[in-house]
């Protein structure tokens, strides 16, 4: 009776061990960094505000007391997803498509930390108080919601969804503020490089993935450092340049419109799901 109860209590626990492997194995986590059209830039269309599937969905990196988000916790990726004062940004439409192609149980999370006008100095590890230091007041106060050091907030919060999933990709979207900067596909190598090493990854299992910023074809004012993000798979041969060609543009002509982060975000969603082996038709 006594090795019954053992036997029944062992293959319990294996089962349950079994099951969160499961579980695990098809919580597909995605990192998502930069500055303000990672963040999205404020205003959000009714169109996106709408039930969005559940299986994807937002680890809170900040409170969001009007939302009744707690940091640290999973919500249904409804925007804002970054901050709450942030708007619609390319990770919203980047989930949605995933979730669209992929099949259930498979659900898809988010992590976003950015910081609006920020050089890419900023997520480096070593260097970063310098950079932050002299920023503007605006700027410091973006960086103390994340306790002081973005980077860091990031692995943080990264290290808390691996408890229930497993990452899968990086997202960047980040160049306005590096407009020119020949050494930006170096810095950013030594980024993605030092988030691999912190989080215990591997460059072949968690590609990145970095979008353009808004296109020449949209009067794009930091049009031309598109031609240094172009260089970034020679730099990491893991990166994936996503084209912003098309992408609406608000009339600042830096920031994209609401239909510009739609299709941007689904085009980063088009290119992960085919790194996953999805094929799905391509956006023009």
């Amino acid at each position: 009776m006594i090795q019954s109860l053992r036997r029944l209590l062992l293959a319990a626990v294996l089962g349950l061990g079994l099951s969160a492997q499961a579980q695990n194995t098809n919580h597909l986590i995605f990192l998502c960094f930069g500055q303000s059209n990672m963040e999205g830039f404020p205003g959000i269309e009714a169109q996106d505000q709408g039930p969005v599937d559940e299986r994807f969905q937002v680890l809170a990196a900040v409170p969001f007391p009007k939302l009744d988000r707690t940091k640290g916790m999973w919500y249904p990726a409804v925007p804002p997803l970054c901050r709450p004062s942030a708007g619609l940004s390319p990770a919203d439409y980047f989930g949605r498509t995933l979730v669209a192609h992929l099949p259930a149980p498979t659900r898809v999370g988010v992590v976003s930390v950015a910081v609006a006008g920020c050089k890419i100095e900023l997520f480096d590890k070593a260097n970063y108080s310098t950079y932050a230091s002299n920023a503007a007041p605006w700027m410091k106060g973006i960086i103390a919601t994340y306790g002081g050091s973005p980077y860091q907030h990031l692995v943080d919060m990264a290290k808390l969804a691996q408890k229930d999933g497993v990452i899968k990709g990086i997202l960047l979207h980040q160049g306005e503020s590096n407009t020119n900067d020949k050494e930006w596909p170096n810095k950013v190598k030594a980024i993605y490089e030092n988030l691999l090493k912190d989080l215990d990854l591997k460059a072949t299992e968690v590609p990145l993935l970095a979008g353009e910023l808004v296109n020449a074809d949209q009067k794009g004012a930091c049009a031309g450092m598109n031609n240094i993000i172009a260089e970034l798979p020679q730099a990491i041969p893991t990166a994936h340049v996503i084209s912003s060609a098309g992408c609406a543009s608000r009339q600042d002509h830096l920031h994209f419109a609401p239909a510009g982060y739609r299709e941007l975000g689904k085009r980063y969603g088009e290119e992960m799901l085919a790194l996953l082996g999805y094929k799905v038709a391509e956006s023009k």
